[in-house]
Parts: C-alpha cells; structure tokens; sequence
C-alpha cells in the first residue's frame, strides 16, 4: 500500500498535468503508472525525474531494449520489485523473450555473487585491469 496517495489526472495542478501530458506522448500512450503518480506529490521531483528518465532511456549509443534490461538487472540487485515489473514489461515489449530474461538473471545473479565474494576475500584488483 502506498504511502503517499497518488495524484490522478483530474485531481493534477497545471504543473503535474504538463508532465502527465509529455509522459503520455512521449510513451505514445495514456496510461500514467502508480510511480509517476506518487511522485506527483512533490511536482518538482516529478518534473526533475521525468525529463533524467526521458534522457537516459532516449535512443542513444545503447539500444532500448539493452537500457530496459540493464534497468530489470539493477532492479533486481536493488530488490526494487515495482522497478522490475515495470522495466520487464517494457523489455518484453521491446522484444526481450523469455530466454534473454532467463539469461539476464543468470547473469545478475553470477555478478551478485562473484561481486560478494570479492568483497569478502578483499581481493586486490589486478595491474592489467588498472586504468593507466
């Protein structure tokens, strides 16, 4: 249950409706999900989130569907499970098949482990892998 009561669009000041408006476009749809609508709350952290969202996921030198599933992967460490509900369906969307889902979690699960147990063993971090 949430904390905070969400902010529907009718009940948006003109602020939080512009951002709403632009989400829609932007995603080429009308549905506003429960996360924008907490953070709805706090109109400037609304506006501030959306336009880093709206850059970091833009097309870029990473494809989309590589951007969503590296966000399903730090949702997964994070144990962020609205972050990886979300960010899975979008990935399937933009074509992520069963498979790559099962292969990404072997993948995030092996980091999260090898990542521990460098931590555990201090392990020194090779010459080779220095930056010059």
């Amino acid at each position: 249950m949430a904390v905070h009561q969400l902010v529907e669009y009718a009940d948006a000041s003109p602020e939080v409706r512009a951002v709403y408006d632009d989400i829609r476009a932007t995603r080429k749809t009308d549905f506003i999900n429960n996360f924008w609508k907490a953070l709805a709350n706090d109109p400037a952290t609304l506006k501030r989130t959306w336009e880093s969202v709206k850059q970091i996921m833009a097309p870029g030198a990473l494809d989309p569907l590589t951007k969503e599933m590296l966000y399903i992967a730090v949702s997964v460490t994070n144990q962020c499970s609205y972050c990886i509900a979300s960010h899975t369906a979008s990935a399937r969307n933009k074509g992520m098949t069963p498979a790559m889902f099962h292969e990404l979690m072997a993948v995030v699960g092996m980091a999260n482990e090898t990542n521990r147990l460098v931590a555990g063993y201090q392990v020194d971090i090779d010459e080779q892998f220095q930056t010059p």
